[in-house]
């Protein structure tokens, strides 16, 4: 299928609106960007996209709300998504403005959905992620049942920008696309 300005931006869209729902969908495993506290510098990790609105340019993460990304993203609310295909070749890297949501109707819902789910041990464990392991400590299946306290946060990111990139050996294309909906065509 041959991009075209008039396309491409459908095109990101409709990929990026299946990867949470395809579970082979390569885009539905970014890595996401974000800068470091205490002088760390940028911090690069693989999180689970959980959604996707075209509508609203908004893409959604969940996490464990005591992980690092969140306070990261709530000290400095840039951060950058990056998406690999290499089924279609192509690269696609987000800017965003991110927002943490620890409570509320959204992390309900997201709960309510979760908690059915084997992902709901991930957001219930005692012990905070990056924390060490202590070696009486076992790591355990958690009953998803029980009244313990989650500690589920939800990751918006409101892209700011999309830097395209498609690889081919008939020659590299690549463009930059705000959600305006101005397509601009770059060197490779």
């Amino acid at each position: 299928m041959e991009i075209s300005t008039d396309n491409l931006t459908a095109r990101l869209w409709r990929e990026l609106t299946r990867a949470p729902d395809d579970k082979h969908h390569e885009w539905r495993t970014p890595v996401l960007a974000t800068q470091g506290v205490d002088h760390m510098g940028p911090q690069a990790r693989t999180v689970v996209l959980r959604h996707a609105d075209a509508a609203l340019c908004r893409l959604r993460v969940y996490s464990d709300a005591r992980s690092p990304k969140c306070v990261e993203l709530v000290a400095q609310p840039l951060a950058q998504l990056t998406f690999w295909s290499k089924r279609l070749n192509w690269q696609l890297r987000v800017s965003a403005h991110a927002s943490v949501e620890f409570e509320g109707d959204q992390v309900n819902v997201a709960w309510n959905h979760l908690r059915q789910s084997r992902a709901a041990a991930d957001y219930l464990s005692e012990v905070p992620p990056g924390q060490i392991q202590s070696t009486n400590q076992h790591l355990s299946k958690i009953a998803v049942d029980s009244l313990r306290v989650h500690h589920l946060a939800i990751l918006n990111f409101q892209v700011i920008s999309m830097d395209w990139l498609a690889l081919s050996k008939d020659g590299h294309r690549r463009a930059r696309l705000t959600p305006s909906g101005l397509v601009r065509w770059l060197v490779p």
